[in-house]
């Protein structure tokens, strides 16, 4: 199981840089979010990849998944969630301006 999501960690982050690479802001943003999906398969591999198993029970419980890996993902979920909502402002304010969503064509207009 850890294999193919070491392989679906792999290509999230292939297309993932592949994107952020581009001029389009558009795809910068889609590039970042799938980096930030990557990351999250990646601590939750980390982890390990146990099933059956409940978080903490009781300090007598045999087995049970440690609850820090998912907090991780979580605050990393809301974090994303912020800079994604960042960036939307950013480009929409960027093609509001100079009305295309190109990185390379906009660097020279302003002095």
């Amino acid at each position: 199981m850890e294999i193919l999501i070491a392989l679906a960690i792999g290509v999230l982050f292939t297309v993932g840089v592949y994107l952020v690479l581009s001029k389009s802001l558009l795809r910068i943003l889609l590039g970042t979010t799938l980096l930030t999906h990557g990351v999250h398969l990646l601590l939750l591999t980390m982890a390990g990849l146990k099933t059956g198993a409940s978080p903490l029970l009781g300090e007598k419980a045999d087995s049970y998944v440690d609850p820090l890996p998912q907090a991780l993902i979580l605050t990393s979920i809301v974090i994303s969630f912020g800079v994604s909502a960042f960036f939307i402002v950013l480009a929409y304010r960027a093609y509001r301006s100079a009305g295309m969503d190109d990185v390379e064509g906009s660097k020279g207009e302003r002095p």
